[in-house]
């Protein structure tokens, strides 16, 4: 799991002179090892839990990556996002606060010549606000923010208005998000198209339910 946070959202640890390394695991950069900071709370999210995730999406998506635009709203690593840009999204825009770890992303992305990368930096909520009122919409949102700060509940809210018709959300969460009987009011309109946990890892692909 790829974790930056804000001020509002918990701050890093005084970044290690020793980086990380993620590695893209399919697609253009396949076997590429990218550089990642060794920062307090940043967690690239697991080959294997990538691996999973990205059959799945490819799968909703029909195989046809070259037509879907992707939103990470907490970037850190990028893993990601990277990932997604590997395979072929047409635009995958990634949101992050802290300049150490943004700064680091736009290494990576001019390493990479992503030109199908951008990267804003800025609190989550205020750009993901900004980019719904400006019409933006995505295919694919990834929601992976730092844990035991209840930013999931938070955040998906805002997913509704940032995804296309039949556009899909992966939340990654230290947690399984709770289905049938006592479900939040923030998760009920959507419904679980694919879960899964690896280790201590949670993970889920989302859909808004049609009704």
């Amino acid at each position: 799991m790829q974790k930056s946070s804000s001020k509002s959202q918990g701050q890093h640890g005084r970044p290690r002179l020793a980086p990380q390394q993620v590695r893209i695991i399919g697609g253009e950069w396949k076997r590429r090892l990218l550089p990642v900071l060794d920062a307090l709370g940043l967690r690239p999210t697991p080959d294997r839990v990538r691996e999973t995730v990205f059959n799945w999406i490819h799968h909703q998506v029909g195989g046809d990556w070259e037509g879907v635009d992707c939103l990470d709203l907490f970037a850190g690593s990028g893993a990601l996002g990277f990932e997604a840009a590997s395979r072929g999204a047409r635009m995958v825009t990634m949101l992050e606060l802290h300049a150490p770890a943004a700064r680091q992303l736009q290494d990576n992305g001019q390493m990479l010549k992503a030109q199908n990368v951008s990267i804003l930096r800025g609190d989550a909520f205020v750009l993901a606000r900004d980019l719904a009122q400006r019409g933006q919409r995505y295919d694919v949102i990834f929601l992976d923010p730092p844990y035991q700060q209840d930013l999931i509940a938070k955040a998906l809210p805002l997913c509704v208005d940032l995804l296309k018709e039949d556009g899909l959300v992966y939340v990654e969460a230290e947690y399984a998000l709770p289905t049938g009987e006592g479900m939040p009011d923030w998760l009920a309109p959507w419904i679980q198209i694919r879960a899964d946990k690896a280790g201590m890892v949670y993970y889920h692909l989302l859909k808004l339910n049609p009704m």
